[in-house]
């Protein structure tokens, strides 16, 4: 991969406040995302990335419940209408990196589909030198209970296919 495809073309951060703004951010993302795209995220346990990913799923009107795929690893879900399937990826309990992702054959999906990979950081980016990368960390002075719900989030589009995407609409929806 070249330099120039590494550095981040667009950049947004913002605060989210709770589950439901978590979803929100996922939706109106979807609203950005076409087939073809993939999107990594990074966060603790707990730092609403399976939230996120709901609400793309909601966004992009796929069909079943997105939940957590960990012990799956990788669930497909197909669209109900005319958009983009959604293959939402948990790449927690692999350790080898690009050489065990080539197992769920996301090389091959990635064309016509949405990926969404979790903790997929260092481990799937030679899928593809456009991606979106999203970093969920609890807001600094929360007191990381439960009960504090406020995120810190950080999306970077990397690659020509983010070149000029607002994704300060993200934001709105916190």
């Amino acid at each position: 991969m070249s330099q120039l495809s590494e550095a981040p073309v667009s950049l947004a951060s913002f605060t989210v406040t709770g589950p439901e703004r978590m979803r929100e951010v996922g939706r109106r993302l979807a609203g950005l995302l076409r087939p073809g795209d993939l999107v990594l995220l990074t966060g603790e346990l707990g730092a609403g990335k399976t939230t996120l990913t709901r609400g793309i799923g909601e966004g992009l009107g796929v069909r079943g419940a997105v939940t957590s795929p960990t012990f799956v690893i990788a669930r497909v879900h197909p669209p109900l209408a005319g958009g983009p399937p959604l293959v939402h990826v948990d790449a927690y309990r692999l350790g080898g990196g690009l050489d065990e992702m080539e197992d769920l054959d996301l090389d091959v999906a990635l064309p016509e589909s949405v990926v969404v990979v979790e903790w997929g950081e260092g481990r799937v980016e030679e899928l593809s030198e456009q991606r979106l990368h999203v970093v969920i960390h609890r807001a600094a002075g929360g007191d990381g209970s439960k009960e504090d719900d406020t995120r810190a989030v950080t999306a970077t589009g990397v690659g020509p296919r983010w070149a000029g995407v607002d994704l300060s609409v993200l934001g709105a929806a916190a």
